[in-house]
């Protein structure tokens, strides 16, 4: 049996690197919550970033059941 060390080499990169990511935007995004304590200015970018950074992560999962779920090609 051969396999290809090179392609699960880069699988393992794309995977940790994808993971990476996604716990950063997701951190940041729980940075926002934390700033809703502040001025109202604070508030409503603490909001806006909050909201965006969750939604990146949602389409993130979203496209990751996409690829798995073979019924939705």
């Amino acid at each position: 049996m051969h396999l290809d060390w090179t392609a699960l080499g880069q699988v393992a990169a794309v995977s940790v690197g994808a993971t990476v990511a996604v716990v950063v935007v997701f951190a940041l995004g729980v940075l926002g919550l934390a700033r809703l304590e502040g001025t109202r200015a604070q508030h409503t970018l603490g909001l806006a970033q909050a909201t965006l950074c969750f939604l990146a992560c949602a389409a993130v999962v979203a496209y990751g059941i996409y690829l798995i779920v073979p019924q939705f090609h």
